[in-house]
Formats: C-alpha cells, structure tokens, sequence
C-alpha cells in the first residue's frame, strides 16, 4: 500500500494488518487517534518501530513458530539445489544442450558430512539443525548468547562469528535484521569464508551487503550464493548479482506453503481481534506494552 493511502487510513483505525512492507513509522503513528494494535502478517518486525508504538500504548503482534518447518525446508532446500546445481542441471536439459553423460557433467559437491555453520539458532536455526543431522553434517552455530538446550538436544558447537566464517563449508543466514546485523556480511566477512565455501541467506536481505557479496562471486572469492531475499525486493533487473552464474536467487518465498499460510493468517488475525478486545495475544512482540 502507498505510504501515503496507509497514513490517510491509519489516523481512522482502531487496528492494523501489515506485512513487512508496510511501515509502520513514528510518522504514521504521529497521524493515527484510536490505534490499539497492528498485526504483522510475518515473524520479522524490522517494518515496525517498535519503540515508538511501545511509546503510543500500541500492542505489536507477529507470527512466529507456525513458519518454523516451512522457512527450514526453504533453507535447506536452497543449500543442496546450489551445492547439487540442480537449476543449471535443469536449464541445461529445457535448453536441448544435454548431449551425452559424462563424468564430469555438472559435477558439484556433497552436502552429506559437510561442516554448516548457521548464524541464529532461533526456532527456525534448530529447525535447520535438526535436518542437518540426518545428512550426518558438523553443525556450527553463532548466537549473541550461545544455548546450551541446543547444543544438547541437537549436537551443535557454539563458535565466534570469524571461527564460524573459517571453518564452514556452508554459511546460512537465518537471524533478525537489526540495526547491529545490517552488512553483518560484509567484504571482511566474506574474506574469511573458504573459497569453496557456500553462502545462504534465508533471514532478510540487508544482512547481506549486495556489493560486497558481488565482488566476492564474480572474483570466485567464495564458490556460491543461495538468496531467499534481496536488497531491494524485487531485485532490481539491472542487478550485476543476475550476471553471476553462481548464485541462486527466489522471491522471497520462505514461509510460502500453503500449510504455512494459513496458520499466519490464522495467528495474525487472532493477534488483531485479541488485541482490539484488550485480551492476550497469541503473540505480543512488545509485552512491556501492558506496563503502560
């Protein structure tokens, strides 16, 4: 929705239903006289200012856990479809360019047994873990605050974000975009990871800084690139990231099943009713809200 439109219905509303391209700015709450509650349409708040409806007595909801399994499989998929270059394998077949089998046609790398280093362990981080373990993988981890009951119940190994970086053979993306994790990676980032190591990004776009991310392709810095999400969305078609022939890129379709859908919409309207009544949410992203 226009900015403009959603300022001009938002000073009527009691309640909001957003996505995360809908910002919900100091600004437009500046302009709204009765608003209770916004629900997001999606586990990632990055669209909100949360501080500011914290201030306005707005109650924040998002959708989290009912994307979990479907993010995960995304993510997993995402690692072996770049590690297996099944979309060069297909577009090679569709082209009538697959003459004859050879041994070294297409030839690409395991999964099985690989080291993966995954930065988040949040819900959807174990979700990953939990898979990787069937494909016998060494699993490390970077969190602000490592997490004992998952290294525990999922095998995983806490490590620095630069020891993360050196040792993975697969880099996946799978954290909040904050203030602090915007270009988290970075040029210095990608000089640390192998040459043959792989990068996904499974999380939100800008945790990725497209230029740096570019050289570091183009140059065979790094061996490949898998992006569930761009900077900006859509990708420009102009991008220089679409030259490359070793990066995979989809629109933004994590949570796109639709088993996924419908418990969203499910939790995020119960968040919007809830919230409109003054009753519990399933989901209250900013519960010092109800100090207010």
């Amino acid at each position: 929705m226009p900015t403009d439109i959603l300022m001009t219905q938002a000073a009527q509303a009691d309640g909001l239903y957003t996505t995360g391209f809908d910002p919900v700015t100091p600004e437009l709450l500046s302009v709204t006289r009765q608003l209770k509650v916004v629900s997001n349409y999606g586990v990632g708040v990055d669209n909100i200012n949360l501080a500011a409806c914290t201030e306005k007595g707005v109650r924040v909801g998002n959708t989290p856990g009912v994307v979990t399994e479907a993010t995960a499989d995304l993510a997993f998929a995402l690692m072996l479809s770049l590690s297996r270059r099944i979309v060069e394998c297909d577009n090679l077949v569709k082209a009538k360019q697959w003459k004859a089998w050879s041994p070294t046609l297409l030839i690409a790398n395991d999964v099985f047994g690989k080291t993966l280093g995954i930065v988040g362990m949040g819900r959807i981080g174990q979700a990953i873990a939990k898979r990787a373990n069937g494909f016998s993988m060494n699993i490390l981890y970077h969190t602000r605050t490592p997490k004992p009951d998952a290294e525990r119940e999922y095998g995983v190994h806490y490590r620095s974000m630069d020891a993360l970086l050196r040792e993975s053979d697969i880099v996946l993306l799978i954290l909040p975009l904050t203030p602090e994790t915007k270009n988290l990676i970075s040029t210095e980032a990608l000089s640390k990871m192998k040459p043959t190591a792989l990068l996904i990004n499974a999380a939100r776009g800008p945790i990725v800084d497209p230029q740096a991310l570019y050289e570091a392709l183009a140059a065979k810095r790094i061996a490949g690139a898998a992006l569930d999400v761009t900077v900006p969305e859509p990708i420009k078609t102009d991008d220089p990231l679409l030259t490359l022939d070793n990066i995979l890129i989809s629109p933004h379709v994590g949570t796109s099943t639709w088993e996924a859908r419908r418990l969203m919409t499910d939790m995020a309207v119960k968040n919007l009713i809830h919230g409109l009544k003054g009753q519990t949410m399933p989901s209250l992203v900013n519960p010092e809200v109800l100090k207010r």
